[in-house]
């Protein structure tokens, strides 16, 4: 019930960096979290960072020094700046929404933004 959409993506040279966003179609009320995974070819779908509605927030070892998480509830927005890029971080950059629906914790997630770093 909740739809994400992503935008910032594209192309970076190492050291680069992106700004990501991802706006929802609603407010999310109540214990919630927002949060950045991304996914290579041939890998897993990766944790890169999350962030709870009460502000608690978590990154990746191999990205807590150089990505930085934050929303804007108003806006219905999170936000992901991705700095001093490696081309280890070439990815499909996915947001997610984990929020409640009555009783049940859902999943939203959204279409996926393209993270290309090369030289």
């Amino acid at each position: 019930q909740v739809q994400l959409v992503e935008s910032g993506g594209g192309l970076a040279q190492p050291g680069g960096s992106l700004g990501l966003s991802c706006v929802a179609s609603r407010i999310l009320f109540g214990v919630n979290a927002m949060g950045w995974y991304r996914q290579a070819p041939g890998k897993q779908r990766e944790l890169v960072a999350t962030i709870t509605s009460a502000g608690s927030i978590n990154y990746a070892d191999s990205v807590k020094d150089r990505f930085t998480i934050s929303r804007d509830n108003a806006k219905n927005t999170v936000y992901m700046q991705v700095n001093s890029l490696k081309p280890e971080d070439t990815a499909v950059y996915y947001c997610n929404a984990h929020y409640r629906i009555g009783p049940n914790w859902v999943d939203s997630w959204g279409q996926g933004t393209q993270v290309t770093v090369s030289s």
